[in-house]
């Protein structure tokens, strides 16, 4: 069934006389782009097949009375509290989605521009209409302040249908879509807070935002960011910590510290997925198996089950199974009796001894060799060993917990993996995604490694450039949360109290995807270009009489004519159209997201038109 065209809501006003009303947030600048119509021409309807877009985001039409409803049972089944956490979790991933719409789709847009976006989305999507009454963000600093009017608040009126007047704010959803939004823009937290509400009995809602370093109590904020109470915002730096200075070394400091090297950070979909499964398996003895990439967080998950277990105050050890030789795996698991071998000269405990009543952590255990997984698998049957050296079991009560980055069922298949053994481990498995796949926690992870190193090197922070954020955040991060940690570890050092830049992060043969590399070339010198940039430059070079750049269109479109001279095919408008597409999805290399950009058209326009064209 051939796919249904997308019709453009400010299309439709054209086309019947009407306009879109900018909501009164044009005061300022009226003709910035994106401006409210240029945010219309993003939002299309596909009604043949039941889809809504924004720009390459699908988007749902639903019933403010239905919300209301989710709402009510929400509030009534967990309480006040929970609910409030879901939704301000849940306008969250709403903000920074559409954080990440403008970024891609207005590039070059300057920082008022597109944070005035962001009010503007939140009316056309149809929340609340946003006036802003003054904001104001420094680059330098990276401190953002701004004070904005609600009128109309959906959440706010589903709130008075439900209970009547309440004596506290209620637009938690809208709140969060406010921090997600400037929050992932700005690349460090920004804490919006309502201080006045329509569900309270005033005549609209006012909201005031910070950076979160200049509210003194924004944990109770962050409170509700965070699915799991062992879960860290990781975001709160003060200006004492930034300015830290070098060499102290206070026991309060070296608390903070370990607070933010064992804290979990995040807040996406993913994340909250895997907590939640955390946070169902602690209380048990189950054995868990933590799988994914390397560089994801295995290690720090398995030692949060720890904490939060019923074993936290007894040892939790771990080792690396990839990093013992054979010869000694079976040593450093259960021990040595003294005079086993050559140079045992006294008996010495292995790791399940010292982990009894605990945890023990085994990672990458998928490099264990055959004969070492068939004396591990006897240990988790019998809950005993022996020493190397010794006839003489020992029992241990010990939770194991594995971490590897192979898929343990094809290892099995091709017979590298036990399958007892795998079945063993299998028992509570979870997995951890790529960084890449839980964008929406990049902004909290920058800025908690931001004021980890800061701190622990004694350097003053102030937080990254522009275009730093814009690379981070579209980074495909092949290494993960360990590279992010080691590129913001790197940067603190370099930068020395600046804000951290592509020059101080990107030194080591990082290849930043093409996006963002043409991104950066806007307005900017000495910066690289990528591969749809690099090609556009070449074909320039080969066919110089055909740049648009020096010759009228009318030139370009006779020496294009001259060319299809031979072909069957005449160059009527359409056929111009479809060879244009073609050219750019040719020189983007299939990524139609950029081809759009090339042709300064949305994605959804694009394949619009291609459909058209093919049809």
């Amino acid at each position: 069934m051939p796919s249904s065209p997308r019709i453009s809501l400010a299309e439709m006003a054209r086309h019947q006389g009407g306009g879109l009303s900018s909501a009164g947030t044009d005061r300022w600048s009226v003709d910035a782009h994106p401006t409210l119509a240029d945010l219309s021409e993003c939002l299309f309807f596909s009604p043949g097949d039941g889809r809504i877009w924004l720009n390459d985001q699908r988007m749902l039409l639903i019933h403010s009375r239905s919300m209301g409803t989710l709402r009510r049972e929400l509030i009534d089944k967990l309480g006040i509290d929970q609910a409030r956490g879901l939704l301000t979790r849940a306008g969250y991933i709403s903000g920074a989605r559409d954080a990440q719409l403008v970024r891609e789709r207005w590039p070059d847009a300057d920082p008022s521009t597109i944070l005035m976006a962001g009010t503007r989305l939140h009316t056309l999507e149809g929340l609340v209409k946003v006036v802003p009454v003054s904001f104001s963000y420094d680059p330098e600093t990276g401190r953002y302040e701004g004070e904005f009017l609600w009128h109309n608040s959906c959440e706010a009126d589903e709130h008075l249908a439900a209970y009547g007047v309440a004596t506290a704010p209620t637009c938690w959803q809208q709140v969060g879509y406010a921090i997600g939004y400037v929050s992932t823009l700005l690349g460090h937290l920004v804490i919006f807070r309502e201080v006045q509400c329509r569900a309270m009995g005033t005549a609209h809602c006012r909201v005031i935002g910070r950076s979160a370093e200049l509210w003194s109590d924004a944990e109770e904020d962050l409170r509700y960011l965070n699915a799991q109470d062992f879960v860290g915002s990781g975001m709160l730096a003060s200006e004492a910590d930034a300015t830290a200075e070098a060499g102290a070394q206070g026991a309060g400091e070296q608390d903070d510290e370990t607070d933010l090297v064992t804290a979990l950070v995040g807040t996406s979909s993913a994340f909250n997925a895997a907590c939640h499964l955390l946070n169902r398996v602690a209380a048990t003895d189950a054995t868990v198996l933590f799988t994914g990439e390397s560089g994801v967080g295995k290690e720090r998950f398995a030692r949060m089950l720890h904490q939060i277990g019923k074993r936290a105050k007894r040892a939790c050890i771990a080792i690396n199974c990839a990093a013992i030789p054979e010869t000694l795996i079976e040593a450093e698991l259960f021990g040595v009796e003294r005079g086993a071998y050559t140079g045992a000269t006294q008996s010495r405990a292995g790791r399940f001894e010292l982990a009894d009543g605990g945890t023990l952590f085994l990672d990458e255990v998928g490099t264990l060799s055959l004969v070492a997984q068939g004396k591990l698998l006897r240990v988790l049957q019998e809950g005993e060993f022996e020493r190397v050296g010794s006839a003489r079991p020992v029992k241990v009560d010990v939770r194991v917990v594995a971490a590897t980055n192979e898929d343990l069922a094809q290892a099995v298949r091709e017979g590298r993996f036990r399958q007892d053994l795998f079945f063993r481990l299998n028992v509570f498995p979870i997995h951890l995604p790529p960084l890449r796949e839980r964008r929406d926690d990049i902004p909290l992870l920058m800025n908690h490694f931001l004021k980890l190193y800061g701190q622990r090197h004694g350097i003053a922070v102030r937080g990254f450039t522009q275009r730093a954020i814009q690379a981070l955040l579209n980074y495909s991060f092949p290494g993960n949360i360990r590279e992010l940690q080691n590129l913001i570890e790197r940067g603190v050092i370099l930068a020395q109290g600046h804000p951290l830049d592509l020059p101080h992060m990107f030194i080591s043969g990082e290849r930043l995807n093409d996006e963002v590399l043409s991104l950066a070339l806007q307005g900017e010198t000495g910066m690289l270009a990528g591969k749809s940039v690099e090609k556009s430059e070449e074909k320039s070079v080969a066919h110089p009489t055909a740049s648009p750049a020096t010759q009228g269109l009318l030139d370009v479109l006779r020496q294009w004519r001259q060319q299809a001279a031979g072909e069957a095919a005449a160059l009527t408008l359409p056929e111009m159209e479809r060879r244009l597409i073609a050219e750019a999805i040719e020189r983007a290399e299939g990524n139609l997201s950029a081809a759009a950009r090339l042709l300064g058209i949305s994605r959804a326009q694009l394949a619009y038109r291609q459909q058209k064209g093919q049809g």
